[in-house]
């Protein structure tokens, strides 16, 4: 590898709050990477589904859940369950929220088309 580029959270791009959220986006070589923070008590179907006027998330997620715990549900009525380091490609078609009191930190990577 010729270089590396590096980035921090700690400044970044763009931050956005929503209900019981926030999103943390970072963009690098084509590339983003999104922070997102979920409080106790957030939940996609209640906090998210009002505003984007679908019945399930349709995002694909590709990342690693740092903290805190969430509960996945699918249309299909599959049912799991993420714990911190569980690295995951959630597809389309889903409801989450947080599980427990503590906030749930998700970490995301999308490759910008």
């Amino acid at each position: 590898m010729d270089n590396i580029l590096i980035k921090s959270f700690d400044i970044a791009d763009e931050t956005k709050k929503l209900s019981k959220m926030k999103f943390e986006i970072m963009k690098l070589d084509g590339y983003t990477f999104n922070k997102q923070t979920y409080q106790p008590g957030w939940r996609w179907s209640q906090d998210v589904k009002p505003q984007v006027k679908t019945d399930w998330c349709e995002m694909t997620h590709v990342g690693i859940l740092i903290s805190g715990q969430l509960h996945i549900k699918f249309s299909d009525g599959t049912e799991k369950d993420l714990k911190p380091n569980d690295v995951v490609i959630i597809s389309p078609g889903h409801d989450g929220w947080v599980i427990g009191d503590e906030p749930a930190v998700f970490i995301t990577i999308e490759q910008n088309k």
